[in-house]
Order: structure tokens, then sequence, then C-alpha cells
């Protein structure tokens, strides 16, 4: 049976045989150059990905905090992106106590491009199956000094439609409107244009009763 440093070990033997330095360069400027790539585009990536899941059998075991963290800590981007797919394949059986956990993944090597698939994915699906953790610990990050949790705490009903908490999704809004961070307007105006595919009418009336950045209400009125 392989332990954890077999299993990073295999997934790191499989990326470095696939390291392409020609592609890493353009994929390290996409993100304006805050992280290393070995250059494996997306879609070979998911194949050796899918071949390391099916060789190690890690999706049939518990949900492993040591497995994403040993990739988290890996110098090139395409290790987190390996993390957060493990994450979103295993988000149901994610327990409220991985909501901390989720947390110190959203404030390390933040980026939109890991924010983003935490948020609205594992982050949603804990708020879903515990709704309590909203006022617990979300709320708190509606206010953090942290941009990405503020982020992460607009974004993380994306997915709800009809399930969305409107309540919760304008008063989170509220408390960023007055944000000139690029991230939080744009967030802002991607969870009303998201939610207006629900309720255009509700949105539509929000908008229209809040001062918010310009970016914010051309993204968020797309739909309606």
């Amino acid at each position: 049976m392989r332990n954890l440093s077999d299993e990073v070990a295999l997934l790191t033997n499989l990326f470095e045989k696939s390291r392409n330095e020609a592609n890493a360069k353009p994929m390290e400027k996409y993100l304006k150059n805050h992280f290393p790539f070995l250059g494996i585009k997306t879609p070979q990536r998911r194949e050796l990905e899918k071949q390391f899941f099916n060789e190690t059998g890690i999706l049939k075991k518990p949900f492993h905090p040591g497995f994403v963290l040993e990739l988290w800590e890996k110098t090139e981007r395409e290790y987190q992106y390996t993390a957060l797919g493990y994450l979103e394949k295993l988000q149901k059986k994610l327990q409220k106590e991985d909501l901390a956990f989720l947390e110190g993944l959203i404030t390390t090597k933040s980026w939109w491009d890991s924010v983003d698939a935490l948020a609205p994915k594992p982050v949603g699906t804990i708020a879903q199956k515990f709704p309590e953790v909203m006022g617990e610990t979300i709320e708190s990050w509606t206010v953090h000094e942290n941009m990405w949790l503020r982020r992460a705490s607009i974004l993380f009903q994306l997915k709800y439609k009809k399930e969305t908490r409107e309540e919760i999704l304008y008063e989170y809004i509220r408390r960023n409107a007055d944000s000139k961070e690029f991230f939080i307007q744009k967030a802002i105006g991607w969870a009303l244009r998201e939610y207006s595919k629900t309720n255009p009418e509700s949105v539509r009336k929000f908008i229209e009763s809040r001062k918010l950045a310009p970016l914010s209400v051309r993204e968020g009125s797309k739909y309606i």
C-alpha cells in the first residue's frame, strides 16, 4: 500500500516527464508571473491526473488534507490545480471542520484561479451542507483584511441558483460595494450576473437601489 509521499512522488514523476518550458512562459505570463509553471496545458494535465487517480485509487479513500497541502507547497502551479481537482471530486466528503482548512488555502498562494475554484465548489458545498457556517465563519470573511477571503464570501453561493440565500448575497455585496479593488468589483458583478439567471427582477432592483462600481454594474447587468 502506498503512503502519501509515494503518491505525491508518483504524480511528480508524471508531471516532470511532461515538463515543457516553451509552454510554461505564456502560462506564467497569463497569471502575471505570480507562479512558475511546468508548462503542462490543461487537457494534458487532466489526462495525467486521471491516470494518477486511477492508479492510486486516492479518490476512493477518505479526504486527505495532507495530500492537498503537499501539492500546495510544491512550486509549480499545476500541482495546485491538481489539488483543486482533488478537492472538487471529494467535496461531498468535506465536513464542517474542513472550512478552516479551505480558508488557509484561500489565503496561501492566492490568485483568482485558485480562489475561484475554492469558493463556489468546496466552500459552497460545505456552506450548503452546514448553513450555520455562513454566520459562524463566512460572514467574518466579508470584512477581512485579506481581499481573497472577501472575494470568496461573495462567490461561495455562485452555483446555488434557487437555493441562493438572497439576503446574505446582497448583504455581503453591500459590505464590499465601496471597494476599489478590481477583484472585488469583478466578483460582485459575477455573483449578480449568475443570480440574475435565476431571479433577474431581484437583481435589477438591487443594482438600481445601490451605488455599485461601474464594473460591477456592467458585469451584473449582462442578462437583465
